[in-house]
């Protein structure tokens, strides 16, 4: 093993250029740590809000979130997890290198059967599928819901879980090509959402508003999707990939119907004791039943981040995006 790794580092926040990538020290598991070599990493829009620092994170910092490899080396007080042991993660902030230093608690195990790089794309979605499905707006089966960006990374994961649980998702998508994406994975129907008649689309797709709307996009749809809305029906704003929202009106919410508006976000859900292994036990079951798959459409490499980065915001990209370091 060589003592040096490539990673990804911003010095400032800005666009795509400021992704800058470095050589370091390959750094050595403290107690109750372990160091995992990277076989496949995520890419997620939650990166890009990092790097701009609409996230903020300390400067200088290491990129991405989530990944998949072979843990290495583990320090003192770690016995549950062992050198060669294949494991998963969420929250590792550096996760664009060639090796990371995790807390033990940190990852979860990779079930046999479940590849390094379908964990890589599909953990994070997954889990905010989840907890958006399953906490936020619990669903049954039955109900009808709107699903912005629907053929994206989330968008793919949603409309297979929907259709697991006999819900009907009416998705949108930028162009025809990524609402057959959608459509083909499980969604009822897909609205090019920019259709100068989007508005009365929803409106009949949904029978005169929906209960709840899971909304991605951010600043570009909040008005739409509060419109599209029925009578105390929940927004459920998730991202900000057209920009923030820049505002919510109490008032607003109220003539259009008592409406309810919440902004989760998935570390809270993380920080609840137990939530995040239980979480991945149930999305590596509904892989291993075939249920879900991740699609992944775009794979880079450390040396492409840049690009990476360009392809996503400019909503170039379907599916699933990794980078193999």
């Amino acid at each position: 093993m060589s003592d040096r790794i490539k990673a990804i580092e911003i010095t400032e926040f800005g666009g795509p250029e400021k992704l800058t990538l470095i050589e370091r020290a390959c750094p050595a598991p403290a107690a109750g740590e372990l160091r995992v070599r990277l076989t496949a990493i995520g890419i997620n829009m939650a990166d890009t809000y990092q790097r701009t620092g609409l996230y903020p994170v300390q400067l200088p910092a290491g990129m991405g979130n989530e990944g998949a490899g072979i843990v290495e080396a583990v320090g003192d007080d770690v016995s549950d997890i062992k050198p060669g042991d294949r494991v998963a993660f969420v929250t590792g902030q550096g996760a664009y290198a060639e090796a990371i230093i995790l807390p033990a608690g940190a990852v979860v195990r990779l079930p046999d059967g479940i590849e390094d790089a379908q964990a890589a794309a599909i953990l994070l979605k997954a889990m905010t599928v989840d907890y958006l499905f399953n906490d936020t707006f619990p669903l049954h089966g039955g109900e009808t819901v709107l699903f912005h960006a629907a053929a994206g990374g989330v968008g793919l994961i949603a409309c297979q879980w929907a259709r697991h649980l006999g819900v009907s998702l009416i998705g949108t998508a930028s162009t025809q090509e990524k609402c057959t994406r959608a459509i083909h994975h499980g969604a009822e129907a897909c609205l090019i959402l920019e259709s100068e008649n989007i508005a009365d689309e929803l409106n009949a797709a949904s029978n005169g508003g929906f209960r709840v709307i899971y909304d991605s996009v951010g600043k570009s749809t909040y008005e739409l999707s509060l419109h599209a809305l029925a009578p105390f029906g929940t927004l459920v704003s998730f991202g900000n990939a057209s920009g923030p929202i820049e505002a919510v009106s109490p008032a607003a919410l109220a003539s259009l119907g008592s409406l309810y508006f919440t902004r989760p976000t998935l570390f809270t859900f993380l920080m609840q004791p137990g939530w995040m292994q239980k979480s991945a036990d149930k999305i590596f079951a509904l892989m291993q039943q075939g249920i879900l798959h991740a699609e992944i459409n775009q794979r880079y490499r450390l040396e492409d981040v840049q690009r990476a980065h360009e392809e996503l915001e400019g909503r170039k990209t379907t599916g699933c995006s990794i980078i193999l370091p």
